[in-house]
């Protein structure tokens, strides 16, 4: 075998690694920074007028007091608005949320949600996703659509009246802001968890991208 060969071979071996762009591991994140900022400035929010029979504990929120949690809340809300509107933009120009997220099927997500939980879900190509991961990283982007939606309705419910009316009045976009938020901590802790589980050597693929 040539030296260009191997040369070649070796390119496209070091080629098929990078699993995400650089665009979007930026615009991934800065995503995720500005979701933590507003999780927890959210749940400071969220103590001083609880929906439910529960607070949060002082040491998970941020903001210190209402207008501070807000404060916070607003700055996070712009940022994840801008670099959120760029990741949508640059997911359809690309075509990537075509190549990556589609097509989803029932019999694909239910077939790879059985393998997962029997430990038989294939790692061997990290750069095309599972239908489960199709169907949660389109799921979220969803989520993050209602979230922004139901803050707007929250934040303006007069200047936004038909947009509140949407959600069921002011009470009930507060309602589906808050599972909105729930579904995105859950993702994120979900998201977490699938990396440690996946083997070390395609860890050190991930980390190296």
């Amino acid at each position: 075998m040539s030296a260009v060969t191997v040369s070649d071979e070796h390119a496209t071996s070091t080629k098929a690694k990078v699993i995400q762009p650089a665009w979007v591991r930026a615009l991934h994140w800065t995503n995720a920074f500005a979701m933590v900022l507003m999780i927890m400035s959210g749940w400071q929010i969220y103590n001083a007028s609880p929906l439910f029979g529960f607070t949060f504990p002082r040491s998970i929120t941020l903001g210190g007091w209402l207008a501070g949690g807000l404060l916070w809340h607003f700055a996070a809300m712009w940022l994840l608005m801008v670099n959120g509107l760029i990741y949508l933009v640059m997911g359809f120009v690309t075509g990537r949320f075509r190549k990556k997220l589609l097509p989803i099927t029932p019999a694909g997500v239910i077939s790879d949600t059985k393998a997962a939980l029997t430990g038989k879900l294939s790692h061997d190509d990290l750069t095309k996703y599972n239908y489960v991961q199709k169907l949660l990283y389109a799921g979220i982007i969803v989520v993050g659509i209602l979230i922004v939606l139901s803050g707007l309705a929250i934040w303006k419910p007069v200047q936004l009246q038909y947009l509140t009316a949407l959600f069921g009045g002011y009470e009930g976009a507060r309602y589906v802001h808050f599972f909105c938020m729930a579904a995105i901590v859950a993702f994120m802790v979900v998201h977490v968890a699938l990396a440690l589980l996946v083997p070390k050597s395609l860890r050190a693929m991930i980390i190296g991208r």
